[in-house]
């Protein structure tokens, strides 16, 4: 009976001691959870948007051409007897390329010179007779139609002679088509024939290409709303005077690297293509230095000036299932999470806001991804300047 009231005294005990423990452990719970409301609000960084002159950039990718580039292929068909060029070598307009090798082409001129000189000796000797008949007609010795006669032989030789001539002209002209002569100043391209190969007029591929890269081309192409975009904003009332008042461009050489030469537009198709639904466009580039090879590709970047367009760092912003966000501070210095729309990036590095934003807007710069929808901070103001960001 005793040892039943000690287990009763000794069980009370301990329901009460645990007890008085949780209800210290709720205490100490509830009182951190007060503490955390209780927090002071954290600074963060804002800027005051404004809007101002920016230029913003659409890049495409571009093959790039020399001025001329020329196939250079035989006239006529033989065997390569001499290449005189090294692929990549410079040369002149009217240096020889090749020397090509067929004997018939020298045995066709010997043959055409000498009916020449036959059809010489035949008009010589048809002069000679209306030279001798003449006199005769004259004295009426023999008939008049004699003396016609003897006229027409000599037409007659005369043009045997003036086709000889043609002919012996023509063997020339295919003896000189033996020597390949670069039709322009440029860079030799490929050699895929070498010495004693057997060419033809058809061949493919051509013997070599000669580039003229004084200047050098770059295609590209533009969708439709660039196309609009350009003819609607671009000054002047013709294409030509469009294409005149565009700014320089710039070209993104294939290592990354920004080619020291501007660019002009210097032509746009007039037609869409049916197959890509874009615009071919063409732009000139210096190349003096002959730093650009035909074959190349690069990037060429087009410039946008806009006169009113506001700019904010790419870090104030965030993403919410495809669209961009970015906190605003209200009068009460809480945080408003306000959509905009992005037309461009700028400098690589700041986004130039189409729609969603006003000048005067105080937009959060700084910690955006830890701040939620209503939450009271201390605004700290701070200066803005596009392309700083990237610093």
């Amino acid at each position: 009976m005793i040892r039943a009231k000690v287990i009763t005294w000794g069980l009370l005990i301990f329901l009460y001691t645990l007890d008085v423990s949780c209800a210290k452990k709720q205490k100490q719970g509830s009182g951190s959870a007060d503490s955390a409301l209780q927090q002071p609000p954290q600074t963060y960084k804002y800027i005051v948007v404004k809007t101002a002159p920016v230029t913003l950039y659409k890049e495409f990718p571009a093959r790039l051409e020399g001025k001329e580039n020329i196939e250079i292929r035989p006239k006529i068909d033989g065997f390569i007897e001499r290449i005189y060029v090294d692929e990549g070598g410079y040369v002149k307009q009217g240096a020889p390329l090749f020397s090509i090798r067929n004997p018939q082409y020298e045995q066709q001129a010997r043959v055409a010179d000498a009916a020449v000189r036959s059809a010489q000796a035949s008009v010589a000797t048809a002069q000679m007779q209306v030279v001798k008949t003449r006199p005769l007609v004259e004295k009426d010795i023999i008939s008049k139609y004699e003396l016609q006669a003897a006229q027409l032989a000599l037409q007659a030789k005369e043009a045997e002679l003036a086709q000889a001539k043609a002919n012996l002209i023509n063997a020339r002209v295919n003896v000189g088509y033996t020597t390949i002569e670069s039709p322009v100043t440029g860079y030799v391209g490929a050699l895929p024939y070498r010495k004693g190969s057997y060419v033809s007029s058809s061949i493919s591929p051509a013997l070599t290409t000669v580039s003229n890269i004084d200047h050098i081309y770059a295609y590209f192409s533009v969708n439709e709303k660039d196309q609009l975009d350009f003819l609607k904003y671009a000054r002047g009332g013709t294409l030509v005077e469009k294409l005149s008042n565009t700014p320089p461009v710039s070209l993104i050489l294939s290592d990354g690297s920004l080619y020291s030469e501007k660019g002009i537009i210097a032509s746009m198709s007039g037609q869409v293509d049916p197959q890509t639904g874009s615009f071919a466009m063409r732009a000139t580039f210096p190349n003096k230095d002959a730093i650009i090879r035909s074959g190349y590709r690069g990037t060429v970047k087009l410039p946008n000036y806009l006169e009113n367009t506001i700019v904010i760092p790419q870090k104030a912003t965030y993403e919410i299932q495809g669209k961009t966000f970015v906190y605003l501070v209200g009068e009460d210095h809480r945080v408003k999470a306000t959509e905009i729309q992005i037309a461009s990036l700028v400098d690589g590095n700041d986004y130039a806001v189409a729609s969603g934003l006003t000048s005067g807007d105080k937009v959060v710069i700084e910690g955006v991804g830890i701040l939620r929808e209503g939450t009271k901070i201390v605004p700290k103001e701070v200066p803005f300047t596009v392309g700083a960001s990237k610093n």
